[in-house]
C-alpha cells in the first residue's frame, strides 16, 4: 500500500507541476512608451519612416520624369529621321528602288505610330532638263511614293504631294554627286 501512495503521490506532483509550467509561459506585453525618452524614439522612428517614404516618392518620380524625357527624345529622333531621309530617284525615273521602297516602309511605320500627322510628299529634280518637264518629273515621283504608302495601308487623306521641280535642289553643285541628292522624294510633316 504503501508503494501506491507513493505512486499517487508522484503523478500529483507532476500534474502540479505541469499547471505550473504552462500557467507561468511568458506572456508578451505590449505597453505604451510611458517616458519622455521613449516617446522621443518613437516620434523619431515615425519621422525617419516618413523620410524614407518621401525619398523613394521622388525617387519615382525622378525615375518617371527621366523616362518620359527619354521616350519625348526617341519620338523626337523618329520624327527627325522620317522628316529628314529622303526618297531618292535615278536620272530622268520615278520608278522607285529598293532602296527606297524600304525607305517607305519605315516611313510607314512612323505614319501608323503617329496616325494623327499628315505630311506633303515634294517631289523634286535635278536642274537637267526643261522647267515644265521637271515639274512633271517631281510630281510623279512624290506620286510613286505616295501610292506605296497608300499600298501599304496609309489614309490617303493624310497625305498631299506637290511638285517643285528643280526650283529647290539640296545641293547646288554641278556634279553628277550634287544632281543625285537633288532627285529626290522629299517629307514634310505638318
Amino acid at each position: 500500500m504503501n508503494k501506491k501512495l507513493w505512486i499517487n503521490l508522484m503523478v500529483a506532483v507532476m500534474v502540479a507541476g505541469l499547471f505550473m509550467t504552462v500557467s507561468c509561459a511568458k506572456k508578451t506585453i505590449v505597453a505604451e512608451p510611458t517616458t519622455v525618452e521613449d516617446q522621443a524614439k518613437v516620434e523619431a522612428d515615425a519621422k525617419a519612416k516618413a523620410e524614407h517614404e518621401r525619398i523613394k516618392a521622388q525617387e519615382l518620380q525622378d525615375q518617371m520624369v527621366k523616362e518620359q524625357a527619354l521616350e519625348e527624345a526617341k519620338m523626337l529622333a523618329a520624327k527627325n529621321r522620317f522628316a529628314n531621309q529622303n526618297v531618292h530617284f535615278d536620272f530622268d525615273s520615278a520608278q522607285l528602288s529598293s532602296m527606297a521602297k524600304m525607305l517607305l516602309k519605315e516611313k510607314a511605320e512612323w505614319l501608323r505610330a503617329n496616325s494623327v500627322d499628315f505630311v506633303t510628299i515634294e517631289g523634286h529634280c535635278d536642274e537637267r532638263g526643261t522647267t515644265d518637264y521637271n515639274i512633271a518629273l517631281g510630281e510623279r515621283r512624290a506620286i510613286a511614293a505616295k501610292n506605296y504608302l497608300l499600298n501599304l495601308g496609309i489614309s490617303a487623306s493624310r497625305l498631299t504631294t506637290v511638285s517643285f521641280g528643280e526650283e529647290k535642289p539640296l545641293d547646288s553643285g554641278q556634279n553628277e554627286e550634287a544632281f543625285r541628292k537633288n532627285r529626290r522624294a522629299q517629307f514634310v510633316i505638318k
